[in-house]
């Protein structure tokens, strides 16, 4: 491998920066590590010298990179990051999909990958054009929770639809027509919860399609942050697991 990329999209690689990211790629992600980079203050971190020492076990080249950890963070005091390989999810079957329609902040992303994790929901649908589910800060915001999922790209909900042409759907919208607990009853086998974009929700069309799905909150605000509205959903259609 040749010298490291400032991180653009079109890269077939990305990094995971953080200890406890890069330790979680390299707990769950381990065929797909390249390369750990570490500060040369990474001695005085315990964690940083587990990470390393894992690695170096993993048979993963270790090197000493504090300007490329700076261009990668944005910050001074992070002590390492994975290299890693780039690669599209593949979906299990009967489990239930978490699809997010044309997602645009990273931070919502990630911690949307985090809290469907917590909820164990491992499919996720990303569907383009969408914030890159590989950027460093996605993977940051998720805690490393990005290498537990199966994470796959569409080029648009249709192109989803004809893949999964028999899951139930349940849209989540303001104008959603089933408050979230009866719409939560009406699940009767395989399911997708479906998010809109940060700014714009989903389509109206949405609605003709499952059950769309309203969270009630008061009139004092217009709508919930896109990661609250996702966890509160994701919550309500799996406490009973």
């Amino acid at each position: 491998m040749g010298k490291l990329m400032a991180y653009h999209k079109t890269l077939e690689y990305s990094y995971a920066p953080g200890i406890f990211p890069a330790m979680e790629c390299l707990k769950n992600a381990k065929d797909r590590c390249m390369r750990l980079l570490l500060s040369s203050n990474s001695e005085k971190s315990e964690g940083a010298n587990t990470l390393r020492s894992a690695a170096e076990e993993a048979g993963i080249r270790c090197e000493i990179a504090d300007r490329a950890l700076e261009r990668i963070s944005h910050k001074e005091n992070c002590f390492a990051a994975m290299v890693y390989r780039k690669a599209e999810g593949t979906f299990d079957q009967a489990s239930p999909h978490v699809v997010l329609h044309h997602p645009s902040d990273s931070g919502n992303l990630g911690t949307i990958f985090r809290t469907a994790l917590g909820f164990g929901l491992k499919n996720i649908a990303v569907i383009c054009p969408a914030v890159d589910s590989d950027d460093p800060r996605v993977t940051r915001a998720s805690m490393g929770a990005a290498f537990s999922l199966n994470v796959r790209h569409f080029e648009s909900f249709q192109q989803y639809r004809e893949e999964y042409p028999k899951r139930q759907l349940f849209p989540f919208m303001l104008t959603g027509a089933v408050p979230l607990d009866e719409a939560v009853s009406k699940v009767k086998g395989e399911f997708s919860l479906v998010f809109g974009n940060e700014a714009s929700g989903l389509p109206d069309e949405f609605a003709q399609w499952g059950t769309s799905t309203l969270i009630p909150h008061s009139n004092q605000i217009d709508s919930l942050n896109l990661a609250i509205a996702a966890g509160i959903g994701m919550y309500a259609f799996t406490r009973e697991k």
